[in-house]
Protein backbone atom coordinates (compact mmCIF):
# COMPACT_ATOMS: atom_id res chain seq x y z
CA UNK A 1 0.00 0.00 0.00
CA UNK A 2 1.40 3.52 -1.12
CA UNK A 3 1.83 5.62 2.39
CA UNK A 4 1.05 8.48 0.56
CA UNK A 5 -2.32 7.27 -0.20
CA UNK A 6 -2.95 6.11 3.40
CA UNK A 7 -4.73 8.46 5.87
CA UNK A 8 -4.05 9.19 9.88
CA UNK A 9 -7.19 9.59 12.10
CA UNK A 10 -5.62 11.26 15.13
CA UNK A 11 -8.41 10.24 18.62
CA UNK A 12 -6.33 13.08 20.27
CA UNK A 13 -6.12 16.69 19.37
CA UNK A 14 -2.84 17.74 18.20
CA UNK A 15 -2.72 21.10 20.21
CA UNK A 16 -4.42 20.45 23.30
CA UNK A 17 -4.51 16.66 23.71
CA UNK A 18 -8.40 16.65 24.10
CA UNK A 19 -10.24 13.36 22.94
CA UNK A 20 -11.50 14.21 19.64
CA UNK A 21 -15.11 13.01 19.11
CA UNK A 22 -16.32 14.22 15.52
CA UNK A 23 -14.98 12.68 12.27
CA UNK A 24 -13.73 15.73 10.81
CA UNK A 25 -12.36 16.79 13.83
CA UNK A 26 -10.60 13.17 13.64
CA UNK A 27 -9.30 13.65 10.71
CA UNK A 28 -7.53 17.08 10.22
CA UNK A 29 -5.76 16.32 14.06
CA UNK A 30 -7.62 19.24 15.90
CA UNK A 31 -10.58 20.05 17.77
CA UNK A 32 -13.45 22.96 16.52
CA UNK A 33 -12.20 25.51 19.12
CA UNK A 34 -8.26 24.51 18.47
CA UNK A 35 -8.99 24.84 15.01
CA UNK A 36 -10.56 28.21 15.56
CA UNK A 37 -7.29 29.18 17.52
CA UNK A 38 -5.13 28.33 14.93
CA UNK A 39 -7.28 30.37 11.40
CA UNK A 40 -7.58 33.23 13.64
CA UNK A 41 -3.62 33.37 15.04
CA UNK A 42 -1.96 36.68 14.48
CA UNK A 43 0.93 36.06 12.46
CA UNK A 44 2.57 38.37 10.34
CA UNK A 45 1.59 37.10 6.82
CA UNK A 46 3.06 40.22 4.80
CA UNK A 47 6.59 38.01 3.66
CA UNK A 48 4.50 35.31 2.30
CA UNK A 49 2.71 34.91 -1.07
CA UNK A 50 -1.49 34.44 -1.29
CA UNK A 51 -0.71 30.99 -2.66
CA UNK A 52 1.79 30.41 0.26
CA UNK A 53 -1.19 31.44 2.80
CA UNK A 54 -3.67 29.27 1.08
CA UNK A 55 -0.96 26.72 0.77
CA UNK A 56 -0.51 27.19 5.11
CA UNK A 57 -3.86 26.73 5.86
CA UNK A 58 -4.88 23.66 3.90
CA UNK A 59 -1.97 21.81 5.44
CA UNK A 60 -3.31 22.40 8.75
CA UNK A 61 -7.11 21.50 7.92
CA UNK A 62 -5.46 18.47 6.20
CA UNK A 63 -4.09 17.50 8.95
CA UNK A 64 -0.65 16.93 6.79
CA UNK A 65 1.64 18.78 9.46
CA UNK A 66 2.15 17.21 13.10
CA UNK A 67 4.20 18.57 15.96
CA UNK A 68 7.15 16.58 16.27
CA UNK A 69 8.92 18.83 19.19
CA UNK A 70 8.32 21.95 20.96
CA UNK A 71 8.95 23.93 17.50
CA UNK A 72 9.93 21.34 15.12
CA UNK A 73 6.55 19.80 12.71
CA UNK A 74 6.39 17.20 10.35
CA UNK A 75 5.19 18.35 7.11
CA UNK A 76 3.44 16.22 3.97
CA UNK A 77 4.46 17.64 0.39
CA UNK A 78 1.81 19.17 -1.84
CA UNK A 79 1.56 15.79 -3.66
CA UNK A 80 1.85 13.49 -0.58
CA UNK A 81 5.18 11.97 -1.76
CA UNK A 82 7.77 13.66 0.65
CA UNK A 83 7.56 15.10 4.03
CA UNK A 84 10.18 17.65 5.46
CA UNK A 85 11.12 18.78 8.56
CA UNK A 86 10.37 22.19 8.97
CA UNK A 87 10.35 24.93 12.00
CA UNK A 88 8.87 28.62 12.18
CA UNK A 89 12.14 29.54 10.45
CA UNK A 90 13.54 26.91 8.62
CA UNK A 91 12.78 23.76 6.81
CA UNK A 92 14.02 20.89 4.80
CA UNK A 93 11.91 21.24 1.18
CA UNK A 94 13.24 22.08 -1.75
CA UNK A 95 12.37 25.96 -1.01
CA UNK A 96 13.79 25.27 2.51
CA UNK A 97 16.98 24.50 1.66
CA UNK A 98 17.69 27.39 -0.46
CA UNK A 99 17.04 29.79 2.27
CA UNK A 100 13.39 30.95 1.11
CA UNK A 101 10.46 30.80 3.08
CA UNK A 102 7.98 28.08 2.04
CA UNK A 103 4.25 27.26 3.59
CA UNK A 104 5.65 24.73 5.45
CA UNK A 105 7.40 27.27 8.06
CA UNK A 106 4.10 29.51 7.89
CA UNK A 107 1.82 26.66 8.78
CA UNK A 108 4.07 25.92 11.71
CA UNK A 109 4.20 29.83 12.53
CA UNK A 110 0.11 29.50 12.65
CA UNK A 111 0.22 26.82 14.75
CA UNK A 112 2.87 27.83 17.07
CA UNK A 113 1.03 31.46 17.28
CA UNK A 114 -2.54 29.38 18.14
Amino acid sequence: MNAAATTHHHTNCLRCGRKLTSTKSRSTGYGPKCAAHIRHSAVDLTDYKPHQVQSARELIEDGAIIPLRSVIFIAVSTDGTETYKTAPTACSCPAGIKGSRCYHQLAARLLLAA
